[in-house]
């Protein structure tokens, strides 16, 4: 691969990455339910469903899922689902930042990864964005090293951009402002998650 591709791949994966969505609602509400140790563990586990995309994509499944409209179907339609049940979680504090930081609840780690890790698999655009995108790269070389390159560089992007995310949200210096208005912020991601479900469910 050359370096100009690479430049592309490296362009491509960061504006995924930096897309507002239920992604960044998902890190935003660990770092501060839970601390930056939670935020940073639910952006590693978002990257790896990313690699795991990426992976599938090289591998060529992407080709089988575009090729099988009703396998296709029934992915977007359990993404859709899990974000609707995020977003009305939200909407009711349940689940939400408001509901933890209210009643003190700690979050563990794990479960911080687990939601990062489903969030990132279960997002019907993450899995549109490899199958859209990512097949140029393919076409370009099937060497091992540019197939490790083609998974690795979303991977390693997605997980710092998060990292980047729950360490400012968790400073000390915005902790404060944002837990003032958890309310609100549950509300908005609610909101946002239920948007995104909605148009799945309207454009698939």
């Amino acid at each position: 691969m050359t370096l100009t591709t690479w430049l592309s791949l490296l362009t491509i994966s960061l504006l995924g990455a930096m897309s507002p969505g239920p992604s960044l609602a998902m890190v935003a509400k660990h770092s501060l339910a839970g601390g930056r140790t939670n935020g940073i563990s639910t952006a590693w586990a978002h990257a790896f469903g990313i690699a795991f995309y990426a992976f599938i994509t090289v591998i060529g499944l992407a080709v089988l899922l575009e090729q099988s409209p009703l396998l296709f179907k029934t992915l977007s339609y359990a993404g859709a689902l899990y974000l609707a049940y995020l977003g009305l979680n939200a909407l009711r504090s349940k689940g939400g930042v408001a509901e933890k930081l209210k009643s003190g609840k700690a979050v563990s780690i794990r479960q911080s990864a687990r939601e990062g890790l489903l969030i990132s698999l279960l997002n019907p655009k993450i899995a549109l964005f490899f199958i859209a995108l990512f097949s140029q790269f393919i076409v370009l070389g099937n060497e091992l090293s540019s197939n490790a390159i083609i998974v690795l560089t979303p991977f390693v992007v997605d997980g710092l951009w998060y990292t980047l995310i729950a360490v400012i949200i968790s400073s000390s210096k915005w902790v404060n402002r944002l837990r003032a208005h958890a309310v609100l912020i549950d509300r908005l991601s609610g909101a946002v998650l239920i948007a995104l479900a909605v148009r799945v469910f309207t454009t698939v």
